[in-house]
């Protein structure tokens, strides 16, 4: 996977190192919304706040741009991009043409063979005790949705799909920050999968397509509210 080999090759070497924490701390920060849609900074605010030299720093910055994260606000600076909504949107309706298309492959798999394929799927989301920690079930989640597209055997869309799964990661995982969506994660998951198993084709795909828009507009609520609060949170006195 490219994406995989990206990180691999920035790992390498001390510089390399100091310049993936820099990068993470950045990225968590996005996440967990202590940098917002559209703050801007400097690479020397970084650097003094992280206390470490402009360089590492830049090469950070220049990963996260790529990634699509922030961006060179004119010659002054960077910026957290601003949540294109639109944008994400689009990103979710290519997951559903991507995974309606590998759940097509797989139910035309000879049944034994497409259980093999699944055997570790099926032991987790369906004979397992449910995790109850929602980073650990996001994480599972985002490899559960890529087990499926990988098992359909078609490498390119299993590269197109984890670059999407990487572009979207910034609010997907808020789809589990609350109880009931990680409950709902667990039984529509188990669903697809035993249609998938039946070979019920048209089920599978509903199902599928169902859990992936429930899953965008949860997920676009949950994200506003939570900018909302942020937002308040930074300009409350102190």
């Amino acid at each position: 996977m490219q994406q995989a080999g990206f990180h691999q090759k920035r790992s390498k070497g001390r510089p390399e190192v100091l310049a993936e924490r820099i990068y993470q701390t950045i990225k968590n920060d996005i996440f967990d919304f202590r940098l917002m849609p559209g703050d801007r900074f400097s690479e020397s605010e970084v650097a003094e706040r992280m206390e470490v030299s402009r360089t590492p720093v830049r090469q950070a910055l220049f990963w996260l741009e790529r990634e699509g994260y922030v961006e060179v606000w004119f010659r002054s600076g960077w910026q957290v991009r601003p949540f294109d909504f639109e944008y994400f949107e689009e990103q979710y309706d290519l997951r559903i043409v991507l995974e309606r298309e590998a759940i097509r492959r797989l139910c035309a798999m000879p049944p034994t063979h497409c259980a093999g394929l699944l055997a570790d799927l099926t032991a987790f989301w369906v004979d397992q005790p449910r995790l109850e920690e929602g980073k650990a079930v996001s994480l599972h989640d985002e490899a559960f949705h890529m087990a499926l597209v990988a098992a359909a055997g078609n490498s390119e869309m299993a590269r197109i799909h984890a670059e999407l799964t990487e572009k979207i990661r910034i609010i997907r995982r808020l789809d589990f920050t609350r109880e009931d969506r990680i409950d709902a994660t667990y039984s529509e998951h188990a669903r697809i999968l035993l249609a998938v198993l039946k070979q019920q084709t048209e089920e599978a795909q509903r199902i599928l397509t169902d859990h992936i828009s429930v899953s965008k507009a949860e997920v676009r609520k949950i994200t506003l509210h939570m900018l909302q609060q942020a937002r308040l949170q930074t300009s409350s006195p102190e």
